[in-house]
């Protein structure tokens, strides 16, 4: 059997590499899914050859009342949420904290913390009713570690944790899982937009630092992250909540 199968898994950023990734191994493993993006176009684009009874749902993560019809429709559709995979982000602004802006701190902090919690109050709104589910938060290396130029995604990375600890402890006793995974570097056209905005026209060498970085002086694949959202997903972890997991090549061993 499947190991999903039956199960509704509504993913947040599923238009991106990561998210639809995601979406396709679910589907794989037999799962109905709910996928939300902003755009309505690029979420269409990335899973249209994904087989499974799908629903799709553009909304803005940073918008209370998108969420809530987003999460409402979802149980209109499929009657519950098996799995939430709490995955949508923005990098914001690669720059010196001294030329950081307001303005830049907000936005990301809108989308990559309040955008979170929002997915994380009413999904869980539903799960606790259920007595079940499953929350996958996606944190990341600057969830633990500083990241010079990045100060507001690594500030939001922060929060993620703390959401993640409180949101597990909060709702243990219902029969709900929530942890985080924290990728590092992965081999994504997002991070390509990192490496232009640390080195505009010196693309290759930003890359080179990067990988130095990782001790396996590689990046991530996509398919390695996806491997273990869905471990954490799924019933072979169900004793691990409150948990955060590093997929960083060893980039953070001699962090806490």
């Amino acid at each position: 059997m499947k190991e999903f199968k039956g199960q509704v898994v509504l993913i947040t950023g599923a238009a991106g590499a990561i998210g639809s990734s995601v979406a396709r191994a679910f589907a794989e493993a037999g799962a109905k899914l709910a996928l939300l993006d902003l755009s309505e176009e690029a979420l269409e684009a990335a899973t249209a050859t994904i087989e499974a009874d799908k629903l799709l749902l553009p909304a803005d993560v940073t918008i209370e009342t998108d969420i809530e019809n987003a999460v409402k429709a979802t149980c209109r559709r499929f009657g519950r949420i098996d799995v939430f995979i709490n995955h949508a982000g923005i990098s914001g602004d690669f720059v010196h904290i001294t030329e950081q802006t307001v303005e830049s701190m907000e936005e990301v902090l809108q989308v990559n913390v309040v955008g979170a919690f929002l997915g994380l109050k009413h999904v869980l709104r539903v799960m606790t009713k259920q007595e079940s589910g499953v929350v996958v938060n996606t944190g990341c290396s600057g969830s633990l570690l500083g990241g010079p130029g990045m100060s507001t995604y690594v500030a939001s990375k922060h929060a993620i944790l703390g959401l993640n600890k409180t949101a597990a402890l909060e709702v243990a006793e219902y029969g709900i899982r929530v942890n985080a995974v924290c990728p590092s570097s992965i081999d994504t056209e997002w991070m390509s937009a990192i490496e232009t905005k640390a080195a505009k026209g010196n693309e290759k060498a930003a890359r080179r630092g990067f990988e130095a970085s990782v001790p396996m002086k590689r990046y991530g694949e996509v398919d390695e992250v996806t491997g273990l959202i869905l471990f954490l997903a799924s019933a072979r972890s169900s004793f691990i909540t409150g948990s955060y997991f590093r997929i960083d090549g060893g980039q953070g061993t001699t962090s806490v």
